[in-house]
């Protein structure tokens, strides 16, 4: 039996193909459903651990198998939603109107809440937490884009984006701060830990991230592809499925 169900991001040769590597990589068990197709009729006869809902349209579900993971999380599941065009709001509704909007730490936009930026989205955390523990944020990476949402009072916003503009004169670059965004928001419902990301773990939101770290983290694939990621975005995203799992 899987520990984790995830999700969205397309198929195994398409975006999927990075949380695929990197749970393949750190030996975390799952279960996969295609963006394309909807979960068989035994999903809630199957407990998970952990539930991650990443770029997945809210029609493949069932009102039936969302608050089936809505009682899975209450009694101790553990929820993860990434970022993406059909997360959260996204371009035409997506997850806003559902028993989810229960189980998230955080409070979704009634409107289409995706950002894109061409310049850089700077992530630095802002709370100690076991997620980003022994990561180097002395060189923090950068995004390019976002949903956006406001935590709940019971979240607790552990990272957050800084957007910049660069404006450049006679050779000399000039970085002014624009704004701050939450980017990760942690809760609970019931005895379960939720975890709310707002960017993407594949390109094209996910930018220069997916190559944060000196070190590389290379990863065959069952279907014969692989992944060469940042051993830091790597770990990152082994620490984020793992406290959400309470592993």
């Amino acid at each position: 039996m899987s520990d984790i169900c995830y999700l969205g991001d397309d198929s195994i040769n398409s975006a999927a193909m990075y949380l695929i590597g990197i749970m393949t990589h750190f030996n975390l068990s799952f279960d996969r459903v295609n963006s394309s197709d909807s979960p068989d009729e035994s999903f809630t006869q199957k407990p998970y651990k952990l539930y991650i809902i990443s770029d997945y349209p809210r029609e493949r579900f069932s009102d039936e198998q969302l608050q089936f993971i809505a009682d899975s999380v209450k009694a101790g599941a553990g929820l993860l939603m990434i970022g993406g065009w059909e997360s959260y709001y996204g371009r035409l509704g997506e997850y806003h109107k559902t028993v989810l909007t229960d189980v998230l730490p955080v409070e979704m936009l009634q409107e289409d809440d995706r950002r894109n930026y061409s310049q850089p989205c700077v992530i630095t955390p802002c709370a100690e937490h076991p997620i980003t523990a022994g990561l180097p944020w002395n060189t923090p990476p950068c995004i390019g884009g976002f949903n956006e949402y406001k935590p709940k009072p019971t979240g607790q916003t552990i990272m957050k984006i800084h957007r910049f503009a660069i404006n450049q004169s006679n050779d000399q670059f000039e970085f002014s701060p624009i704004e701050d965004k939450p980017l990760l928001v942690v809760g609970t419902y019931g005895a379960g830990n939720t975890a709310a990301l707002a960017t993407d773990a594949a390109p094209h939101w996910v930018g220069g991230f997916v190559d944060w770290g000196t070190q590389r983290c290379i990863q065959d694939l069952p279907n014969g592809g692989f992944i060469d990621v940042g051993a830091d975005y790597a770990q990152f995203f082994k620490q984020l499925i793992e406290w959400t799992m309470q592993k």
